[in-house]
């Protein structure tokens, strides 16, 4: 079959591995089926809302159909986490090397970027089953390869290799996703760029490398390259990075990027690029003074904006605008009743685990509800994120500038990575402290121990704010955190001794004077 007209997406090389991923997430050869008269569900995207939304309800005895222009698993795994987290374990055992250097080893050589890049390609391909055409198609789904546009309010039409399909639904469910947003710097479109969609395409690794934005695609890449090897500036407008974290945790990793070897360039604009005898040539200024960057290669990281061009969105009736893409209300409703939105097309926090979550609710609530009854409520939904860096820094809740612009009173309570000994035992060998950088800050309602949020830097802050998440979520007071056990040593056990922090601020000076009573009476 001859490939669909336009490009919706860039793979490179085309080696075994990226072939077989082609094989599995957009055959050449797929053929898409007859369409039934009507769909319970018509699933617009495939990435991870659109994957577990198709899944779950096909799952549960609803007819679905699936349609996708590009590759399936979407982001996550073409161009997102999967990727990126591949490369930036490599980043790591290249840190690693300096701390066996530091321990008096004789590493001598940094990980071949080639054979990095391949083991990412290899995985990612491996992984793509999961993802695949002919999987889904397994669980009942019909999968559609093609465009999708709405034709009316209760009907898509899917543009094919094929030719064109019309499906009809009783609730349709929107989950495009995002795309990189592109600054209008002068000359950049002319130098050449990546984004976060081409840059696991390089097979060589460039030796200088200028990331524009440190949000958590800028400061995870930059950290990862400079690491494999390359000499990066990381350039951002604003004078904090990571602008949604707390500024004590982006200081922390401001002090590890530095560590790594990255410059890092805050309150920074970039003017103008140009190409000067096949190098790139980056015009920056900061506070009225004009500096020329020199690169190979410049990776883009400013955000992401919601893919909503060209669905018909008009025709259904559905609401939306390109900068916050498709509105939807607090059952994930958009204004045509019939029709639903999940992930990064609608929702604020574009991360995976929220997409997942958003397709879990749309199943309940355009399936399974009669009128209010059985409704779910997004905003009952509590989130957490982190961002990949090391240290890592992971979020959950409100933190200290939400609580008070809610007017909400809150006691904090922190403890330091280095009063942890797990945390010590890891340190880096290499740095001049040999001392952890990073903390757990959890904030609770003042007075109570109910907890409203949390902040936790450290190696593993990942794997470890679900513990604090499960407890916001199932209404578990840190006093109760602090009778957990937790093994020793491990870096969770920051947790325990946050808890601990609060417990001990219940003990007044009336109630320890009343422990003495007893135990005096005790003797």
């Amino acid at each position: 079959m001859s490939p669909l007209p336009e490009k919706f997406f860039e793979l490179e090389p085309m080696d075994a591995h990226n072939s077989a991923l082609l094989a599995n997430v957009h055959p050449a050869d797929w053929q898409n089926p007859q369409p039934r008269a009507r769909y319970n569900l018509v699933v617009i995207g495939a990435g991870t809302a659109g994957l577990v939304a198709a899944a779950g309800a096909a799952g549960l005895g609803a007819k679905v159909a699936l349609v996708e222009r590009a590759l399936l698993g979407g982001d996550c795994l073409n161009t997102g986490c999967v990727p990126s987290k591949a490369l930036i374990r490599a980043a790591r055992a290249a840190a690693e090397m300096n701390f066996v250097r530091a321990l008096g080893g004789s590493a001598e050589r940094a990980p071949d970027f080639p054979t990095v890049m391949e083991r990412l390609r290899a995985l990612r391909a491996r992984m793509s089953r999961h993802d695949s055409a002919a999987r889904f198609s397994s669980l009942g789904v019909d999968v559609f390869i093609g465009s999708a546009q709405f034709a009316s309010p209760q009907a898509v039409k899917v543009s094919a290799q094929s030719g064109v399909h019309r499906l009809n639904f009783s609730r349709a469910v929107i989950a495009t996703g995002a795309r990189a947003v592109i600054p209008p710097i002068p000359g950049l479109a002319e130098a050449g760029y990546y984004t976060n969609e081409t840059i696991f395409n390089l097979t060589e690794l460039p030796r200088r490398l200028i990331v524009i934005g440190s949000g958590p695609i800028g400061c995870e890449l930059a950290q990862a390259f400079a690491r494999l090897g390359a000499t990066v500036t990381l350039v951002e407008k604003s004078a904090q990075f990571l602008p949604r974290e707390d500024a004590a945790a982006a200081a922390v990793l401001l002090d590890a990027l530095h560590h790594d070897g990255v410059d890092v360039r805050l309150r920074t604009s970039v003017e103008r690029v140009t190409v000067e005898g096949g190098e790139k040539r980056v015009q920056v200024a900061s506070h009225g003074v004009v500096d020329v960057l020199a690169a190979d290669a410049i990776l883009v990281g400013v955000g992401r904006a919601p893919n909503v061009d060209g669905l018909g969105l008009n025709a259904a009736g559905v609401k939306y605008d390109r900068a916050n893409g498709i509105a939807v209300d607090d059952a994930l409703r958009t204004s045509n009743a019939r029709i639903y939105a999940a992930g990064d097309v609608c929702l604020l926090h574009k991360f995976t685990h929220t997409a997942d979550a958003a397709a879990r609710m749309v199943i309940q609530n355009a399936l399974f509800t009669v009128g209010p009854l059985g409704r779910r409520k997004w905003s009952d939904v509590i989130i957490p994120w982190c961002t990949y860096t090391d240290p890592e820094i992971a979020r959950v809740g409100l933190d200290e500038k939400q609580a008070a612009a809610r007017g909400v009173a809150i006691d904090t309570f922190k403890v330091a990575m280095s009063d942890v000994d797990r945390a010590v035992l890891d340190a880096d060998a290499a740095s001049a402290s040999n001392r952890p950088a990073g903390f757990l800050k959890i904030n609770v309602r003042r007075g109570t121990d109910e907890i409203l949020g949390a902040t936790l830097v450290s190696s593993h802050a990942g794997e470890s704010i679900s513990e604090i998440t499960l407890a916001i979520t199932q209404r578990i007071g840190l006093g109760r955190l602090s009778g957990v056990i937790h093994p020793y040593p491990t870096q969770a056990e920051a947790i325990r001794k946050c808890a601990d922090a609060y417990r001990r601020t219940r003990l007044t000076p009336g109630v320890k004077a009343l422990f003495e009573r007893w135990l005096r009476w005790r003797r």
